[in-house]
């Protein structure tokens, strides 16, 4: 890309192979502290070095050794060099005997401080320079424990060069060839050409030892994605040394999440190294810096940067191509402008994104700073969360954010990434408008897509493809089905006139409403802790559990056989209402589209025209009633018991339906049978008509017996500690209307096929 990259733009993926060499310098002169050692081998001695980029070799200007270590002259005399003597590292000797094929003789043993100064030859230029101390890099892990070293392509290299007063050698232009420093080698591409040149001449002047493929992480460039070269260049840096503390407590002050992203980036902030803002790019912000032509020195100072400011505040950024150096610089300086030129220079784009705290939050009256989050993948722990945080950090000594959130990458169904050439890639687009062929891949709409996101756990990376999006559009039917039902069953009820007060209301109504706040607190509570798969799964559960498959199930019989003001069902519309609007409210978050298609659809007058306009939900401290909380466990979990009892009778079309079904239970607890004693009247008439355990079990009829006896007749039953289950016949007649039995369905002569209920709710009395 032609540009200075930080260490944030660097990745290093796997499977990298380097072309890595080991070669042999001429040692033309022992240093004095190893010269009674050296002295003896000096007419045929090599220094062994190894690299994994030889195209750095015409860079040359030392090799490193580690003073700690002791090195070996070793003597071969096969015909892998032309030096009868090698000095390498003692501990090596044997791995590079394997690896040169051949054996080494240690001759003599040396201190690595003793070699210091020592001087070598250039195989490849006539040019002398000295064997030197490194740093803790140089290991007998690999290579030789000597270590070639080219300030102009390494920092490591470059450190070890400035402490000894070395040159900063890079023979490498923009396009990365080499210049006419690297002699016959110039022209060539490094990366392309240059290797197999250099290795070549390597060998023609017998200092090639050997060649081979070597697997390591090496740096790329995470936006082109290809291999980047080391090369020495005059650039613009921002020393974070200054204000490294302030950040690192800067970042203590803010919720990350999830909570391991404090860790990252504590970790990359306290090992940060000076940050590299200036780029080599045709386009961005411009530095605004000019260059003496004749000394060259930088031209920068408080005056000349606010005279740009006011400029580019003006007129843009391109103003800085577009004017003149001399209408660019302050008046006092346009006399002596002929000896100034632009820089071309351009800002890292991080510092660019990591001053949006200043230039959108702080300009805008609407917004504050810090604001209240940053929202991005995990791979900006290293980009914009950091450069956010530390050029405020710099200016104003605090974040830029209260909360940042990090989300992983979106992978195919089988967890692979997305590419053109695997032909895995999901467009949103056709997720939300479906393909080219509708029936393969079908129009799920936005909604549907918006419910993957919070259904997954997006603290690591997540998949998606058809089947998960058939499954979500499984789910999103369930819960628009249920609003459905509950909208459908709201069509004559006027909450002005209609609403039962809570006192009035059913055990079963209130326990619904205890279930609505603990359902609705957790929704909340999942929002406010950006846990959006939370959220998922509890409406999902409330949807289909705790509606269609219990409360609604119950509530068909209140709804479409009572008297349509009566209290029965009214209570239950009461209850219906704040599931419906509580539901739409919140889902709108998510399924925005099918919450605002209930609320346009609601029956009957509400003051707020949106659902967004409505506000949250609604949680009464009232409805809260823990006490109801075990009872009506044990009662949903006897309706499970009997539904599987019943539905084993119906597998074997011994019933139809379960109201063809009379429901035998016997339970050995006997302070609970007390308790569904009082749910299971003679009368169906009296009381509120509504908590009795035929309707919670939609049977015809319940008894409850004294015995496993009665239990162990009945052809259809099953037992467990909680409760025995007993399936047989209902008793008396079906009733046309309710289609329950009953032994009374005869008896009124105004309509002597309908059961007792049905006659009272004729009459407005059920």
């Amino acid at each position: 890309s032609r540009t200075a990259l930080a260490e944030a733009e660097l990745e290093y993926p796997e499977g990298h192979t380097s072309q890595s060499i080991f070669a042999a310098f001429p040692i033309i002169k022992a240093s004095q502290d190893g010269q009674s050692i050296l002295d003896p081998f000096l007419s045929n001695l090599g220094v062994a070095i190894w690299t994994t980029t030889p195209w750095t070799l015409p860079g040359n200007l030392a090799v490193a050794l580690n003073p700690d270590l002791n090195y070996a002259i070793v003597e071969q005399n096969s015909d892998l060099c032309n030096y009868q003597y090698l000095i390498v590292a003692a501990d090596l000797v044997e791995k590079l005997s394997t690896t040169f094929e051949t054996s080494l003789k240690v001759k003599a043993t040396i201190p690595g401080k003793a070699l210091e100064h020592t001087i070598y030859r250039h195989p490849l230029y006539d040019r002398e320079s000295e064997i030197l101390i490194g740093g803790d890099y140089v290991t007998t892990e690999s290579g030789t424990g000597l270590v070639h070293t080219a300030p102009g392509h390494g920092q490591e290299d470059y450190l070890v060069g400035q402490r000894y007063g070395l040159g900063v050698l890079s023979p490498v232009d923009d396009a990365g060839k080499f210049t006419e420093e690297a002699g016959k080698f110039a022209g060539l591409n490094v990366l392309k050409d240059a290797n197999e040149a250099i290795i070549n001449e390597l060998k023609n002047q017998g200092s090639l030892l050997k060649e081979e493929a070597y697997l390591h992480k090496y740096p790329y460039d995470w936006r082109t994605k290809k291999p980047t070269i080391f090369r020495a260049t005059e650039q613009w840096f921002a020393s974070v040394e200054g204000f490294r503390d302030a950040a690192l407590e800067a970042i203590k002050s803010v919720q990350w999440i999830p909570s391991q992203g404090e860790n990252r980036i504590t970790s990359m902030v306290s090992d940060r190294s000076d940050w590299c803002i200036s780029r080599q790019r045709s386009w961005g912000v411009p530095i605004p810096v000019f260059y003496n032509e004749e000394s060259k020195e930088p031209l920068l100072t408080e005056e000349t940067i606010n005279h740009v400011q006011t400029i580019i505040a003006k007129q843009g950024s391109d103003a800085w191509w577009e004017l003149s150096t001399e209408e660019l610089l302050p008046e006092k300086y346009r006399k002596d402008a002929h000896k100034y030129r632009k820089g071309t220079d351009t800002m890292d784009v991080w510092f660019d994104s990591g001053s949006s705290w200043a230039a959108v939050a702080k300009q805008r009256e609407e917004l504050n700073y810090p604001v209240d989050i940053y929202l991005e993948g995990s791979d900006q722990h290293r980009g914009w969360f950091q450069s956010s945080l530390l050029t405020s950090v710099a200016v104003n000594g605090i974040a830029p954010y209260k909360t940042v959130l990090t989300h992983g990458f979106v992978l195919d169904e089988k967890g692979h990434k997305m590419s053109k050439s695997l032909g895995n890639i999901i467009d949103p687009l056709e997720i939300i408008n479906g393909g080219k062929n509708q029936k393969q891949d079908p129009p799920y709409g936005a909604d549907v897509l918006r419910l993957w996101v919070s259904s997954v756990d997006y603290s690591s990376d997540v998949l998606i493809g058809k089947n998960i999006l058939k499954q979500l559009s499984d789910i999103y039917r369930k819960i628009r089905n249920t609003a459905r039902f509950l909208l459908g069953n709201l069509h004559d009820f006027d909450p002005e006139t209609d609403t039962i007060a809570y006192e009035e209301l059913s055990e079963l109504d209130q326990y619904m409403l205890h279930r609505i706040n603990e359902v609705f607190a957790e929704v909340t509570d999942a929002f406010e802790k950006f846990q959006f798969f939370r959220f998922f799964q509890t409406i999902q559960n409330f949807c289909v559990v705790d509606l269609s498959n219990f409360y609604l199930d119950i509530a068909k019989d209140r709804l479409y056989i009572s008297y349509p003001s009566s209290l029965r069902r009214r209570s239950c519309q009461t209850v219906l209402k704040v599931a419906l609007e509580n539901l739409a409210k919140a889902i709108a978050p998510v399924l925005c589209h099918m919450a605002e298609d209930i609320w346009q659809f609601l029956p009957y007058k509400t003051p707020y025209k949106s659902v967004f306009a409505s506000g949250w939900v609604e949680m009464k401290k009232q409805w809260s009633r823990p006490e109801l909380t075990a009872f009506w466990g044990k009662l949903r979990q006897i309706r499970s018991e009997v539904n599987q009892v019943l539905e084993q009778a119906r597998k074997e079309k011994a019933i139809g339906s379960s109201l063809d079904a009379k429901v035998l239970l016997y339970v050995p607890d006997q302070d609970l049978k007390k308790q569904l004693e009082a749910f299971n009247p003679d009368d169906t008439l009296v009381g509120n008509q509504v908590d009795e355990l035929r309707y919670l079990v939609l049977a015809s009829q319940v008894e409850l017996v004294n015995s496993m006896e009665t239990i162990g007749k009945a052809e259809y039953k099953s037992e467990t500690d909680l409760v025995s289950v007993g399936v047989i016949k209902a008793e008396g007649e079906k009733c046309d209307r309710c289609w329950n039995y009953s032994t009374k369905v005869g008896e009124f002569s105004d309509d002597p096929t309908i059961c007792e209920r049905c006659n009272a709710a004729l009459v407005g009395e059920f």
